[in-house]
């Protein structure tokens, strides 16, 4: 009875399916954690540096620089690309074939590239980012300007040379090598866009070089329909559709780089105008400095993009590097430790490291819709290409006020313009002062040719006019007035094809939130545009003219082209 007692008070406890799960679970994280010591310690036996992946957000775009057969055969993965950053990981990094791609990367992404040792395990974690990678669109559709076409329009290097060379080739050609010569000398002269426009004498065609239009040729009418359908096969759009406007984009494969053409069609009364726009932008020679943006205006603003949250936006018309900046500042925030997240229309540039995102209207996929979406993928800075409407005011307000960095547009003259417009389109009053931190108005002056440009005296009126700016001017920007207050013009020369001027540079006015605006705009007394800039301007903000005024004292441009694009009385 004892025995048997003894026997039936023995009980056999086995673990619980959820014990045993959490068990093994961390038993492979011990194991994990230990193989990952092992392979701390082997790179300092090696010299190299290590580094663990588990955990690390790796964006599919950076494995996408290798191929996954080749990731695979050398033991190499890229997990972090951004413009001047870019990190590899390797099992084997002391392998020969590893250090030989390396090298062919750098070359490739004209940046030096960090390799890192880590463990299998953290590769194989590496590895599953493949199954995220989009399968890419591989199409036939573009233009192939090699170098000896770009030489057909060097002759000379004057304007009227190169359109000369034009005309020629247009002469009795085939339509694809019209098409040609029109692209090649759009690059030749350095031209964002290129107009073909339909008229009752037949086709002008015009090139916007540096923000200005210039006249290049007339076609005869009977090219307009082999034109038009030869850009509109090039690009995608539907040739029997003449009637309503249409949008598409291809690639010029040119010998130095590849150029994106983004085209519009729109109908018109003598047939349709046609307008191409060459996207040559280069990220990683743009940075917030080499933009314009100098003295107090500049340490405002990279002051503000320190900050984790609050709202910053660029103003200025159509084609006043609004886009540009939001770039250039992208750029300056892409960092490993930044989720970044846009919403354009259209998507210019590609951006590495940045995830970027096309609307859609006819599918309901609007700025607000995309904003709302992009918030719930955890960004730390988000960029909305325009804001246009209440809504997605409203959105980019309330993010802006949990913990998200928000670049966006709006369509004001300038800075001061913002809040008034704002709160016109139906912004909540109490909404605006919290989340705005910064406004930034813009216009693009051409930069004078280097080769040509001379001394020049101005006039009276104009003299007595920049007199009266310059007093104006904020004590915190007056160590940049130059000592000798000298102005520049240009004739014209071979290097800037006669047109005096070559490239341009942005001028800026940077309007800081501060306490005095927020206070008026809480107060709910009526806010016009010369109020906002009364206090702006007591806050030390200087204007757009009065930048633009400064860089022609630095001879960087000209007092016209600074009155010109300001729309003040010169």
């Amino acid at each position: 009875m004892g025995a048997a007692g003894n026997a039936s008070d023995r009980t056999v406890r086995v673990a619980s399916p959820d014990a045993s799960g959490k068990l093994a679970d961390k038993l492979r994280s011990l194991r994990f954690e230990a193989k990952e010591r092992e392979v701390e310690e082997q790179a300092t036996t090696v010299g190299a540096v290590y580094f663990n992946l588990k955990g690390f957000p790796i964006n599919p775009d950076s494995v996408s620089l290798i191929s996954e057969d080749e990731a695979r055969s050398l033991g190499l993965i890229c997990f972090w690309y951004s413009i001047d950053d870019l990190r590899l990981g390797s099992i084997n990094p002391t392998s020969p074939a590893v250090r030989e791609k390396v090298a062919a990367l750098a070359a490739e992404h004209h940046t030096t590239p960090t390799l890192y040792l880590i463990s299998y395990e953290s590769f194989r974690l590496a590895l599953d980012t493949y199954r995220r990678v989009p399968r890419p669109y591989v199409t036939t559709r573009g233009v192939s300007i090699s170098t000896g076409d770009l030489e057909k329009y060097t002759q000379g290097g004057r304007q009227s040379d190169t359109l000369g060379e034009i005309k020629k080739a247009i002469s009795g050609a085939s339509t694809s090598d019209v098409v040609t010569a029109i692209i090649a000398g759009a690059l030749q002269t350095r031209a964002s866009d290129i107009h073909i426009e339909a008229s009752n004498a037949g086709l002008a065609l015009r090139f916007r070089i540096d923000g200005v239009l210039y006249p290049v040729l007339s076609f005869p009418a009977t090219m307009y329909d082999a034109l038009v359908k030869r850009l509109k096969l090039l690009s995608g759009l539907k040739i029997n559709i003449t009637d309503k406007p249409q949008d598409g984009r291809f690639t010029i494969a040119e010998a130095a780089d590849k150029v994106d053409v983004r085209i519009s069609t729109l109908p018109s009364a003598y047939g349709e105008s046609v307008v191409l726009r060459l996207l040559r932008w280069n990220a990683r020679g743009v940075a917030l400095e080499t933009l314009g943006l100098t003295g107090h205006a500049k340490e405002v603003l990279l002051a503000e993009l320190e900050k984790p949250n609050g709202m910053i936006l660029t103003t200025g018309p159509t084609g006043s590097g609004k886009t540009t900046t939001l770039y250039a500042m992208l750029v300056r925030l892409a960092k490993p430790e930044n989720k970044i997240i846009t919403l354009e229309d259209p998507i210019e540039y590609q951006l590495p490291g940045i995830t970027q995102s096309q609307i859609d209207q006819t599918r309901g996929y609007t700025f607000a819709a995309g904003l709302r979406s992009m918030l719930r993928q955890d960004p730390n800075v988000v960029m909305v290409g325009e804001i246009r409407d209440a809504e997605t005011a409203d959105v980019a307000a309330n993010a802006a006020l949990t913990g998200h960095l928000v670049l966006s547009t709006l369509h004001t003259n300038n800075a001061a313009g913002a809040i008034p417009r704002l709160l016109n389109i139906g912004l909540a009053r109490f909404l605006l002062p919290a989340a705005l931190n910064v406004i930034i108005g813009q216009r693009l002056v051409r930069r004078l040719c280097e080769s040509c440009k001379v001394p020049t005296m101005p006039e009276e009126k104009l003299a007595a006019r920049v007199a009266a700016i310059l007093a104006t001017l904020p004590h915190v920007d007056r160590d940049e007035l130059p000592k000798n207050q000298t102005f520049y013009t240009s004739p014209g020369c071979e290097a800037c094809q006669q047109l005096q001027y070559r490239g341009q540079i942005g001028i800026y006015e940077v309007l800081l939130v501060d306490a005095d605006i927020e206070n008026a705009i809480l107060s709910g007394a009526e806010l016009s545009e010369s109020a906002v800039l009364t206090m702006a301007r007591k806050n030390g903000m200087r204007t757009m003219v009065e930048d633009g005024v400064l860089k022609a004292l630095q001879g960087i441009t000209s007092l016209e082209e600074v009155f010109r694009v300001t729309s003040e009385e010169g």
